[in-house]
């Protein structure tokens, strides 16, 4: 997915930060995701960001767990091969509430491989 990219290029380039699709690498994004939280930021400011970060996360769990990309009215999800439906994106918002962490979707979604 391009956005997936597009965030692994970002954080290159401008935070020097490495991203290489492993699941390992998700703990720098919940870390990324936990300062820019802690910034204060407000969430229209990072809305593009994190949009990044869960695409990033959901690309991890596409190559790791054996899924696929689903996309149905503009929404996107991924569909591990056990049927389950998996959204990095809301993961990501709730990572910059506090309340979520791309580590642990993927974590959940390898199990079910």
């Amino acid at each position: 997915m391009r956005w997936a990219a597009d965030a692994v290029a970002v954080m290159r380039e401008g935070a020097r930060v490495r991203l290489d699709y492993s699941a390992q690498s998700l703990w720098r994004v919940d870390r990324m995701i936990e300062e820019i939280r802690q910034e204060g930021a407000p969430y229209a400011a990072v809305q593009g960001v994190l949009r990044g970060f869960g695409a990033y996360g959901g690309e991890v769990v596409v190559r790791w767990a054996g899924g696929e990309w689903v996309e149905d009215g503009g929404d996107h999800w991924v569909r591990t091969w056990d049927g389950r439906y998996w959204d990095p994106f809301e993961e990501a918002r709730r990572c910059y509430t506090g309340e979520g962490s791309l580590r642990l979707l993927c974590r959940d979604a390898m199990r079910s491989a």
